[in-house]
């Protein structure tokens, strides 16, 4: 292995664990729990999305063309967890805090959907209503145990990027909308 994964492999490895001891307390633990669930295959985003499309009927294309690509990134996420294979985060004490749908780590899909929200969502919500609960929902990640640092910052690159390539597309139900 490169000096430089074994770096990152190391760094991951501290920061896995300084977050799992920092932030161990009832109330962080049940928040970054609650976030998980409601993050779990993007459904929060999708749930949030698909109730843009019902109350504000004058956006609705946009709406339902952002939500589809919330759940795009989400499935891209998926494929690249089967390519990549990265185990999860285990060790003795630092047992995950949740169960989780598979039993690979990158890239964090509730990650990867999150940004994809904050990217596909930016011309109908403002960022400052929807990154906050994207930020909350990554570092939930590290705090149940099932992700590194890397499996978040890069499933969040996956997303953003996805989220940017659907833009154009996105555009589309405003000119359908208007």
């Amino acid at each position: 292995m490169p000096q430089f994964l074994r770096a990152l492999e190391r760094a991951d490895h501290k920061v896995h664990r300084s977050v799992r001891e920092r932030f161990n307390d009832q109330r962080s633990v049940n928040a970054s729990k609650a976030l998980s669930w409601t993050g779990e295959h993007a459904a929060g985003w999708i749930a949030l999305g698909l109730a843009g499309a019902v109350l504000d009927s004058d956006r609705r294309g946009r709406w339902l063309r952002a939500t589809a690509t919330v759940a795009g990134a989400h499935a891209a996420s998926m494929a690249v967890k089967r390519v990549v294979r990265r185990p999860r985060p285990n060790g003795p004490g630092m047992e995950p805090l949740v169960k989780t749908a598979g039993q690979h780590s990158f890239p964090s899909s509730h990650a990867t959907s999150s940004a994809a929200a904050v990217v596909a969502f930016a011309s109908l919500l403002p960022a400052s209503a929807v990154a906050p609960v994207a930020g909350a929902m990554c570092f939930s990640r590290l705090v149940v145990g099932v992700h590194y640092m890397t499996d978040v910052v890069g499933g969040a690159a996956l997303g953003a990027a996805v989220a940017a390539a659907g833009r154009s597309w996105i555009a589309k139900g405003q000119r359908a909308d208007g």
